[in-house]
């Protein structure tokens, strides 16, 4: 037994190779390798406790990619760090001789990097969540999940988009659902200078309501007649609903209904066009010269 125990020891003492002042035998790769898994394991232990907390908490499973990510690189970075001065790695004597390198990297991950801040400025400051409605380089998307680089985003048109999290940071997003999801309309009718205003008003106003109460928007329309135009009396609606994912929907379903209510109180809707007024007098001179050339 004994004779076995000193074969083990000397295997797990057996010299592999020096780093700098340091002698890297079996037993120090063991060492290492037994704190990669170590650390690995309490990257998961502390990434599915952390989840259990925040899904308990009101808006923390929102954000709960971002920071079991997060937690997930710096647990893993801490340990490979205790692996490397194991096997004897000077981290700052290594730093300072790779300084060049680390630079060159800096620049060639500067785009990563960025977005990987972004993403923590974002996760901090909890303006963007799954699940709202942003209007992003004038595209209306939906937020699917959100991660430590990019979120993910879908359009109406049902496209996939993968957003870089420093194009939120450094560009002016507008978010429809932050502190509520209700949001105005407006919707410009023109009729004919001959139609009876107070009819036109009062029918929009109504249609304007009807439509609202459907959706389930508790705000009261506005109509206001805005503008004396070269071809029609110009009115605009403004109308608050509370999905601002359907936008176009509601949209399309006032125009509709506008156009059957006015054709029900024979109103009608303007259209640009051009009158022609031949004066007098210039008539008169063209067929005098018509009957002198006949």
């Amino acid at each position: 037994m004994m004779d076995l125990l000193g074969l083990v020891r000397s295997i797990v003492e057996t010299k592999l190779f020096d780093v700098g002042n340091t002698a890297v035998t079996v037993s120090t790769l063991i060492t290492v390798g037994a704190i990669l898994v170590v650390t690995i394991l309490v990257s998961r232990a502390i990434r599915h406790a952390v989840s259990r907390v925040l899904q308990r908490t009101r808006g923390g499973s929102e954000a709960l990619g971002t920071i079991t990510g997060l937690l997930h690189y710096i647990v893993l970075l801490f340990g490979f760090g205790i692996a490397l001065q194991t096997v004897g790695i000077d981290l700052s004597a290594l730093f300072a001789a790779g300084a060049l390198f680390a630079v060159a990297l800096g620049f060639a991950m500067q785009s990563i990097t960025q977005n990987f801040v972004a993403g923590v400025i974002l996760l901090s400051e909890r303006a963007i969540k799954p699940g709202d409605v942003l209007l992003v380089e004038g595209k209306l998307v939906k937020v699917l999940d959100m991660g430590i680089r990019a979120i993910t985003a879908e359009t109406r048109d049902g496209e996939h988009l993968i957003v870089p999290n420093a194009v939120l940071i450094g560009s002016t997003v507008t978010n429809y659902t932050l502190s509520h999801s209700a949001v105005r309309i407006r919707v410009l009718v023109g009729v004919v200078y001959s139609s009876p205003m107070d009819v036109v008003k009062q029918t929009l106003e109504s249609v304007a309501q009807e439509l609202t109460t459907q959706w389930g928007t508790q705000r009261k329309p506005v109509v206001y007649m805005t503008q004396f135009g070269d071809n029609s009396v110009n009115f605009e609606i403004r109308v608050w609903i509370v999905t601002p994912w359907d936008v176009e929907s509601f949209r399309a379903q006032l125009h509709e209904a506008v156009w059957w209510a006015f054709q029900e109180k024979h109103i009608t809707i303007a259209f640009p066009q051009l009158d022609v007024h031949l004066d007098p007098a210039i008539t008169a001179g063209l067929a005098h010269v018509k009957d002198v050339v006949a």
